[in-house]
């Protein structure tokens, strides 16, 4: 029997999820390039780089059984060099597979012909439609990985790259001063910083529009707008007011204006300073040393600093290695392990402590992951803070992007992460070497043993650091357990101001 006399037939029989009669000529057609070209190019990109080594056919049966989360009367198998496609008891096509198993491109269209004669007898494909159908297969492959690949579609990507670089600016704060309006602030690296207009200038006009005070709140908004559009300032030197020259000109292209991730605390007792990290993007670093070296040029400096990490759920690593940098002397920071070469690095400090050495406490919290959770295990591995808190989330893998030809972009996993002294962040996040997840009772206990010498979770924390991967998650949460993930609280802080002001207590704690 021909394969059209079939396709025919089963759509006049099949039941349930399938059609019981031909497909509405209305029904728009299943774009099969446009998904032959997406999982071809996906299989071609994930196939070298995942972490763990998986082939292209197993991949695409893994993605094409995605159809049957549409309709459960289909299932596909992989069958003496065929893709099959099956409804109810009933071979619906079989479609020949490429005899090289590493050909992606072929592969990508043998799984988009079994997509489409699915399409052809189902209902709820039409309905999903070709996009649905495409998501839907990275939804199933993505099953067999783990919790961080994924695809996103063209819609979200856009939308995605939209607000990261769409929502620009110059950088420019205006306030009203003495008559005039002036630059309040500006932000680092920003295109006002990069064109050198400094704090306390005078902004003449905006636009080739004279600036009042009265419209400060206009002004301060046309600062903002699409990122690449441009806008021009009359600035003049403040000190210019008695004889002013002739205001400079300035055009200012605007630009992605990093959010603010670093933030100065309340001093909790006097010497210890406190700075919070609420996520890692492209300006935190440069954040971070701006808003220490303010701290550190106070009259006296602080004796000790608390760092805040607790609710940070990561963001950008290298950033994270920055702020590293900028508190360890020397050491290494992190390793990145993977199956590419590309994705194999190892990040070592260069050698600049912006607080010279002053004593540092890291606060964590169940919440902290990723990037945060592996600034805190490099300034704990390698002895330069104390970790108070309870253990964070263990997000230890690092994802590589891509963009496909429908416009929507893949992440993939390509690395795990490893802390200084060789043990993986994922699942197993990092132990604190004071435990406040266990109430007020546990905390004062373990003060007590710290201010004698002696550190009541060391076994704990030799476990921990000991571990090599893969770990078990067995083996994961009996470690976990020493000091159970929490949402931080005051006795965080409590700890902290306690560690840094009892010297014994502090040099018991770290790690040597």
């Amino acid at each position: 029997m021909k394969r059209s006399l079939v396709i025919f037939l089963l759509c006049l029989t099949l039941q349930g999820g399938l059609t019981g009669h031909p497909a509405d000529a209305s029904v728009t057609q299943f774009d099969t390039t446009d998904a032959a070209n997406v999982w071809g190019a996906a299989l071609a990109y994930i196939a070298p780089r995942a972490l763990q080594k998986l082939s292209i056919p197993q991949m695409t049966l893994w993605g094409l059984n995605g159809l049957a989360g549409l309709d459960p009367n289909l299932n596909t198998t992989l069958q003496d060099g065929e893709l099959r496609l099956y409804g109810p008891d009933t071979l619906i096509d079989a479609v020949p597979t490429p005899a090289n198993p590493d050909d992606a491109t072929g592969w990508g269209q043998a799984a988009a012909a079994v997509a489409a004669a699915g399409y052809a007898v189902s209902p709820a494909l039409q309905a999903a439609g070709t996009q649905g159908i495409i998501a839907n297969f990275f939804d199933e492959l993505f099953n067999h990985f783990d919790p961080y690949s994924r695809y996103e579609p063209p819609q979200q990507a856009a939308q995605d790259e939209l607000m990261i670089m769409g929502l620009g600016g110059t950088g420019i704060t205006l306030a009203a001063q003495g008559g005039h309006v002036i630059v309040a602030a500006v932000a680092p690296d920003s295109p006002a910083e990069n064109a050198g207009i400094a704090p306390g200038s005078i902004v003449s006009a905006v636009n080739g529009q004279a600036a009042w005070p009265a419209q400060l709140a206009a002004l301060n908004g046309a600062m903002n707008g699409i990122a690449g559009t441009s806008i021009s300032l009359a600035v003049q030197d403040p000190d210019d007011t008695t004889a002013p020259l002739a205001p400079v000109v300035l055009t200012l292209k605007r630009g992605y204006i990093p959010p603010q991730t670093v933030f100065t605390g309340p001093s909790l007792v006097p010497g210890i300073a406190s700075l919070r990290i609420t996520s890692f993007n492209k300006g935190t670093s440069d954040q971070f040393s701006a808003a220490m070296a303010t701290l550190m040029s106070q009259t006296p400096p602080p004796d000790a600093v608390v760092l805040d990490l607790r609710g940070n759920r990561g963001g950008v690593l290298h950033q994270a290695v920055l702020v590293a940098d900028s508190l360890l002397p020397s050491g290494e920071i992190a390793q990145a392990q993977g199956r590419d070469p590309d994705a194999t690095q190892t990040f070592t400090a260069e050698g600049s402590d912006l607080t010279d050495g002053a004593p540092l406490v890291v606060l964590v919290d169940g919440q902290t992951a990723s990037a945060a959770e592996i600034l805190a295990a490099a300034l704990a591995d390698n002895g330069r803070a104390v970790v108070i808190g309870s253990e964070t989330l263990g997000k230890g893998l690092v994802q590589t992007i891509t963009s496909l030809p429908d416009g929507g972009e893949l992440f993939v996993t390509w690395s795990r992460v490893l802390a200084p002294r060789g043990w993986p962040l994922q699942s197993l996040g990092v132990m604190p070497q004071l435990c406040t997840s266990l109430g007020a009772t546990s905390v004062e206990t373990q003060m007590a043993a710290l201010a004698k010498g002696q550190n009541l979770l060391a076994p704990a924390l030799a476990q921990a650091r000991a571990m090599r991967a893969p770990v078990s998650v067995q083996a994961v949460l009996a470690v976990r357990g020493y000091c159970p993930a929490a949402i931080g609280t005051d006795l965080d802080l409590t700890a902290a101001a306690w560690m840094l002001q009892n010297k014994t207590a502090y040099d018991t704690a770290l790690l040597r």
